[in-house]
């Protein structure tokens, strides 16, 4: 690919990533989010965050596949955005829902499993945040930077996890992520890297 054809697709990703939040942005300001606007947007921005962290873990699982490595340099710009929908999920809970009551967030935290896991998603996505760019990636090393950035893993599936317990009757939405999210968790498992050198080495074996 061209880098004028990546900077357009750069373009359209960035057009189509802040669109769902202007969107509910627009609709909160114009009262067109329904009977409860708190939950709708807590529940919009948790899905985009679940789903944009699920397309990160996608992008290498593809590029093997497809061969397109372009998505490989796409792929901070979609982790960034999922840590903003992440964000905004986390402030509309704490700022919209709880009116920073800080003592009843903190019982919550506690109390409450699915929140627990879903902070605790938030919490290891912060360093992966932070060190997004170049120069976190030349100081702490290529070896301890990818070691690090493997939390991502998990933060998507606490982010699961916190999405199958807060639902309560329908199951049907968040067990559609979850099956997502393990054909490409499965897809990164060693035994997968091992097989993949067999096949390597096999084929190398018949061509001499």
């Amino acid at each position: 690919m061209s880098r004028t054809a990546e900077r357009i697709l750069k373009g359209v990703l960035h057009l189509l990533f802040i669109t769902p939040f202007v969107a509910l942005l627009a609709g909160a300001f114009m009262g067109k989010l329904g009977a409860n606007p708190v939950e709708v947007l807590t529940h919009e921005t948790g899905e985009w965050a679940l789903r944009l962290l699920i397309l990160v873990l996608m992008v290498t699982p593809l590029r093997k596949l497809t061969g397109w490595n372009w998505m490989v340099r796409q792929r901070r710009m979609i982790g960034l955005y999922g840590f903003f929908y992440v964000v905004c999920h986390l402030t509309t809970y704490v700022w919209l829902d709880q009116f920073f009551d800080l003592e009843t967030i903190f019982e919550d935290i506690v109390k409450r499993p699915y929140i627990t896991v879903g902070f605790s998603a938030f919490l290891l996505l912060i360093p992966l945040a932070a060190t997004s760019n170049n120069a976190m990636v030349k100081r702490l090393g290529a070896r301890r930077w990818r070691a690090l950035h493997r939390a991502a893993y998990v933060a998507a599936l606490l982010g699961v996890v916190h999405f199958l317990w807060l639902v309560k009757a329908d199951l049907r939405e968040p067990l559609v992520y979850a099956s997502v999210l393990g054909v490409f968790l499965c897809a990164r498992l060693p035994w997968r890297t091992m097989l993949d050198k067999r096949k390597a080495n096999a084929l190398k074996s018949a061509s001499n």
